[in-house]
């Protein structure tokens, strides 16, 4: 079923950076980095304008696969715990390379802070910081395994350009230093190789 597209014009735009809740009703705009749409009136944080799309009704922006916010709730009722997690692991999985604070975070899905750091430790298990820091050093150990990249490199690689911090961390999450690793692993293949040359 078509609908008319909505255009971004520029009392629209106004509507959302000022959080104009006499636009409510009239649009909602939905945010392609985050896939979450907002009601003009949210008091989330403005996102970039080109980044945005706009929708006459909530169900339209639902049937393009956007999430409802938390903070506006647009279509009346309240995003689900796990499902608001998903979307905010699903942004880490995607930008874990970038900096990413628990503020960031929680601008970018519409939370607070706080808020986001107790629900996704009850749902995950840890909290966003250290779900950031497993991705991180998980993509390190692969960097590590294939690639010749200096190991500061590949700190910078994985969001990290710290190379002391990176290595801190590498270690109290592997109990080896990136370096160690790197060798054990290089160690390990070697002898595997030559068990199968030899047999």
């Amino acid at each position: 079923m078509g609908y008319e597209p909505v255009t971004l014009t520029d009392d629209r735009w106004l509507a959302i950076i000022n959080n104009d809740a006499s636009f409510d009703g009239q649009f909602y705009y939905a945010v392609k980095t985050t896939g979450i749409f907002c009601r003009p009136s949210c008091k989330s944080k403005p996102p970039n304008k080109e980044n945005i799309g706009l929708f006459q009704t909530a169900e339209q922006a639902l049937a393009a696969n956007y999430r409802p916010c938390k903070r506006c709730k647009p279509t009346g009722q309240r995003l689900p715990d796990d499902e608001w997690v998903s979307l905010v692991t699903h942004y880490i999985d995607h930008y874990y390379r970038e900096k990413l604070t628990l503020q960031h975070l929680a601008d970018m899905s519409h939370g607070s802070p706080y808020h986001l750091h107790r629900i996704f430790k009850k749902v995950r298990g840890l909290t966003p910081v250290e779900y950031i820091q497993q991705i991180r050093i998980a993509q390190a150990k692969t960097l590590l395994d294939t690639t010749d990249k200096s190991i500061a490199e590949i700190g910078k690689d994985v969001g990290l350009p710290n190379a002391p911090y990176f290595i801190t961390l590498f270690k109290q999450r592997t109990g080896q230093t990136p370096e160690s690793y790197r060798q054990t692993r290089f160690d390990h293949t070697k002898e595997i190789n030559s068990d199968e040359r030899s047999n």
